[in-house]
């Protein structure tokens, strides 16, 4: 059996990073892990190929070489992943499909022959026997959780790493909190399920063995969900692996109250953690009460944001407008927030009701359901009906991108960082020519253009008072020109920047 293995184009999104890429020379920021680890779960004697179309073209020959395609996709890829559907039927090819869109929405795409949905491990062998007989069923979905000590490791070589910019690794599924409109406990749990520390050394090792040697992004929603076993052994099996690997640094999301424990923060940092993204939402109270964000609540944000980045780590963070409880001062007191902690990666998006949330669940009984999420953080849809007016809801929202991704307050937050931040992971990899272009694109189309004045502060500052950050401070100059094309894209002439 062939199988020919699709991931579709994603739209311009904040995360895309797809105005900021080009500066390295790279096609997408992270390859599709899930299908990664699907192809490992296929049999071996299958031949698979990949194709990402982010980093490359679906030919015409790939198609015909295959007996079967799986697609997987994210609810912010609906239309892309209509087409390319469409295109394999029309090649007269079977299509199998999984991911969270199908989750909530595999209705609503007839032309897939078969859904093999929730958590692989345990659906895709379902589906495997029945093929293998004769008889695969349209349907395979659970409601159980996998074992992930059992999960085998992506098939790495499928993937073009030379075209991503970063590379991705997963540790623990599910989530011990209960945010309504997060959908991840829904889809994986409130018990954490972990890899073993070896899992976790054996994958680092196969990325490295397949060429890839600048650290990876652990996806999973709160690393953090299971500090014991993350104490005990998974920390420690990384500092020991980073001995040998002194060029590593990963990213990861956590939940606030990682600052309420020293030693932890402490051993992520020697473990080569250094930047993290968490979910601040609000600054307001009673909205936090609202969506049950309980471990942000009785505490002050800003100064745990300012805790953990004087302890070495980076922190983007995302935040939310939209929730009941808001009223029309949440727009400045956002922006404030924003400001004064320095997070400069700040995703601010309206809030989203997503299939299978708590949030879904209620405001459908309320009868405010208008759409399907579109699944974008920052494209100014919101699918239900607002307690606030919508036109001052969007009109507020408007205001939140166009102010702090405006040159003056985006470059004056990317300041406010690099003036706290307390470096502890270094990474020590060779400077690369890739990165010596990427520094004069900066000055071409950053120093030459609207923002120059802005840009050429920033990079004295910093040479003349944090020289050992200038990496970082050309990083987020060119995180800013994506984050404003973004802002034009959505905002229209309403962005003056």
């Amino acid at each position: 059996m062939r199988a020919l293995l699709l991931y579709p184009e994603n739209p311009d999104t904040f995360w895309s990073f797809r105005y900021a890429l080009p500066f390295i020379s790279k096609k997408a920021s992270l390859p599709p892990l899930g299908l990664l680890t699907i192809a490992a779960l296929l049999p071996e004697s299958w031949e698979k190929r990949l194709v990402d179309l982010n980093v490359e073209e679906l030919s015409e020959s790939d198609l015909q070489w295959s007996d079967y395609c799986f697609v997987s996709a994210m609810v912010v890829q609906r239309d892309s992943v209509r087409a390319l559907i469409h295109r394999c039927k029309q090649a007269g090819k079977k299509v199998v499909a999984g991911g969270p869109l199908f989750l909530g929405e595999h209705q609503d795409f007839p032309e897939v022959d078969h859904f093999v949905l929730n958590e692989g491990e345990i659906t895709l062998p379902l589906f495997l026997a029945d093929l293998k007989a004769g008889n695969p069923k349209p349907l395979y979905e659970t409601k159980e959780f996998a074992d992930v000590t059992k999960t085998p490791v992506p098939l790495w070589h499928l993937a073009k790493l030379d075209k991503y910019s970063d590379m991705c690794l997963q540790y623990s599924r599910g989530c011990p909190f209960a945010c309504d409109f997060c959908n991840i406990t829904s889809m994986l749990g409130h018990r954490p399920r972990t890899k073993t520390a070896a899992q976790v050394i054996v994958e680092l090792d196969a990325l490295y063995d397949a060429g890839w040697t600048k650290g990876a992004f652990f996806v999973d929603d709160n690393f953090i969900g299971n500090k014991r076993q993350l104490k005990n052994e998974v920390l420690p099996a990384l500092i020991e692996w980073r001995k040998d690997h002194p060029e590593v640094a990963f990213k990861t999301e956590v939940s606030i109250n990682l600052v309420d424990d020293q030693e932890l923060m402490d051993m992520m940092s020697e473990a080569g953690f250094n930047s993290v993204f968490v979910g601040i939402e609000t600054p307001d109270a009673d909205s936090l009460n609202e969506c049950q964000k309980a471990q942000n609540l009785e505490r002050d944000l800003l100064a745990s944001v300012k805790t953990l980045q004087r302890n070495g780590f980076e922190v983007d963070g995302g935040f939310i407008v939209g929730f009941d409880s808001d009223d029309e001062t949440i727009f400045q007191r956002q922006i404030d927030f924003i400001q004064r902690s320095g997070i400069v990666t700040a995703m601010v998006g309206l809030l989203q009701a997503i299939n299978g949330t708590e949030l879904y669940k209620r405001l459908k009984s309320e009868g405010r359901l208008l759409m399907n999420p579109s699944g974008d953080n920052v494209d100014a849809t919101i699918n239900f009906i607002p307690k606030m007016d919508p036109k001052v809801l969007h009109k507020g929202y408007e205001r939140i991108l166009a102010t702090i991704y405006a040159p003056k307050a985006y470059y004056q937050r990317v300041h406010t960082f690099l003036s706290e931040y307390r470096q502890r992971v270094t990474s020590k990899f060779p400077l690369s020519w890739a990165y010596i272009k990427a520094f004069f694109k900066a000055v071409f189309l950053i120093g030459m253009g609207k923002e120059r004045k802005e840009f050429w502060k920033l990079v004295w500052w910093t040479l003349t008072h944090r020289p050992r950050l200038f990496a970082q401070a050309i990083t987020y100059a060119i995180y800013g020109f994506h984050f404003r094309r973004i802002c034009e894209n959505v905002l229209g002439s309403s962005f003056a920047a």
